[in-house]
């Protein structure tokens, strides 16, 4: 799936407050993976998660191999509305 970095920035900007955390816990995962999907590549002890980056517009294209993450986001997003 491809997606902008400034809509996939957008997406984790609109979550509740705890969200990393929860995504996290869902899916069993390292925090710092978490952010690291959401574009945050400074957190050295995330894992991969099957995220590439092209520029481009809209702060680039993002591919993610792998949209579980993504999934629980915008689920997330749905249930505060």
């Amino acid at each position: 799936m491809n997606i902008t970095f400034n809509e996939l920035r957008d997406i984790k900007d609109r979550l509740p407050d705890g969200s990393i955390h929860r995504i996290a816990k869902e899916l069993d995962l390292n925090v710092e993976t978490v952010w690291n999907y959401f574009g945050g590549y400074s957190h050295t002890d995330g894992k991969p998660m099957g995220v590439h980056m092209e520029e481009g517009p809209g702060g680039g294209i993002v591919s993610l191999d792998d949209t579980r993450i993504l999934d629980i986001a915008k689920r997330m997003l749905q249930e505060q509305a």
